[in-house]
């Protein structure tokens, strides 16, 4: 299985556009291409299934077990030609300075992935093969075997660096020199890079970007990178689940459009392996829930974005609002909970949501929130009993009013032994939360969640 981790020294580096450029080129010289990305991120991921036409999935060593994590990477790598894996922030940054959990160096040890460091070579020369070799001898487990230099000003800066290499780490191949390029940036805004759904690459730029790609990197090359035996899989319960199991499957519905759009694929599939037939719905178009259903998942996006619109949908937030009375089992996570809020207050007011929770939103100029989250319930609920532990990621810009007391708190949240409280709110069977949590981190979640939604529905027929 070939496979390759794209890498850089820090953040801004380029990376992201290097991947989906080497993905996109891949793709068109007809290869089959399995995208991942590591960390706990939704944007990336989004670009990659549109360059690629498949799910990109989520490798996160401090999210998941690192079975877990082998054996997703090789269930949607299995049919592939070439795996390609996006990595996250800096080669060696993950949790924290002490340890390589949540790291890309961390996911490439593990799938023994040779790493492809995507260096920005704006205003250095000689003095970027010193930061590659830094970076090769860091940690003799992580193999770096090829370097792609990006933002390079002329031939003559391409061939001081190539030279600087060649003479000092001639074991690391330069892949090519990308040019610096401004028509190859993609708009950012307060999480990130603008979304995939509410941004789709055009066919122009990708035609541009696979033209730089091939003129500029040697693909050949790439393809015949160093390969190592894959570590023998877990066997977890990744492989051989029986969806429905003696009971047959339960409809859930899932928020999916441009409001809500951050899902993590490997949270699908584990419902679905439990016995959940999903079926999307569009909280900014339909105006009615999906028949039959037994849950409702509302995962994250971007809802104060299309607040007049979603708030214009009075007649969705209404059967969302008499589902959650009726007891229909709920699962809200950042996005999906402040829809379930009274809504996003702004200098126009306040854009009407579902209302279930008794507090407004609004967005802050700088970030909330953002770091890993480990959670353990206080009490049952929709997704797990009483101490059952989970992880998750938590990044917002918005805040919400004071939550009344007579709100169920069921998250004691923690991140590295450090208390941070009581969150995960819930009235009636809705569990809301900020906190994306990764049900592979606890694979009960899944299996709890469609047996709620199995019982509901179960009760609801007779």
């Amino acid at each position: 299985m070939k496979r390759i981790v794209i890498a850089a020294p820090h953040s801004g580096s380029g990376k992201t556009t290097v991947t989906l450029g080497i993905m996109a080129a891949l793709k068109r010289r007809g290869l089959k291409v399995a995208p991942f990305k590591v960390g706990p991120d939704f944007i990336d991921p989004g670009y990659h299934a549109l360059v690629t036409g498949a799910p990109s999935i989520n490798l996160d060593g401090w999210m998941c077990p690192l079975d877990f994590v082998r054996d997703t990477f090789a269930l949607h790598a299995a049919a592939a030609d070439i795996a390609v894996v996006e990595g996250v922030m800096g080669l060696f940054d993950g949790i924290d300075g002490s340890s390589e959990a949540g790291s890309t160096a961390q996911i490439a040890k593990e799938l023994a992935a040779p790493v492809v460091l995507v260096v920005d070579a704006r205003s250095q020369a000689r003095s970027a093969a010193a930061l590659v070799s830094g970076f090769t001898g860091f940690d003799p487990g992580v193999k770096v075997a090829a370097v792609v230099f990006n933002n390079v000003a002329s031939a003559n800066h391409e061939r001081i660096l190539r030279e600087a290499m060649a003479t000092h780490l001639p074991e690391v191949r330069v892949l090519g020199c990308m040019p610096r390029d401004p028509g190859l940036a993609i708009p950012s805004r307060h999480l990130g890079l603008t979304t995939a759904e509410d941004n789709p690459l055009s066919t122009e730029f990708l035609d541009h970007l696979v033209e730089v790609v091939e003129r500029h990197l040697d693909l050949g090359a790439l393809l015949e990178v160093e390969q190592w035996e894959l570590p023998s899989l877990a066997q977890s319960a990744v492989f051989g689940a029986e969806v429905g199991g003696a009971h047959g499957p339960v409809r859930i519905a899932v928020a999916r459009d441009a409001a809500f759009c951050f899902a993590y694929p490997d949270n699908l599939r584990l419902l679905t392996e439990a016995g959940a037939d999903i079926c999307c719905f569009s909280p900014l178009e339909d105006a009615a829930l999906p028949d039959g259903i037994g849950g409702i998942y509302l995962p994250g996006g971007y809802p104060e974005l299309f607040a007049e619109k979603l708030a214009t949908n009075e007649p969705m937030r209404r059967v969302i609002r008499q589902a959650v009375e009726a007891g229909v089992p709920v699962y809200a996570e950042c996005g999906g909970f402040i829809y379930l809020t009274e809504g996003v207050a702004g200098d126009a007011g306040t854009a009407p949501f579902v209302g279930v929770f008794p507090v407004r939103t609004r967005m802050l100029p700088r970030r909330k929130a953002l770091g890993y989250r480990e959670i353990e319930l206080e009490a049952d609920a929709v997704i797990g009993t009483k101490g059952t532990k989970a992880r998750g990621h938590e990044f917002h810009y918005s805040e919400m009013e004071e939550m009344p007391e007579n709100f169920e708190r069921l998250y004691r949240v923690s991140r590295k032994g450090a208390d941070l409280g009581l969150e995960g709110f819930r009235y009636r069977n809705c569990l809301a939360s900020y906190i994306h949590l990764h049900f592979g981190s606890s694979p009960g979640i899944a299996r709890d969640f469609v047996r709620h939604c199995r019982a509901y529905r179960t009760r609801s027929l007779t």
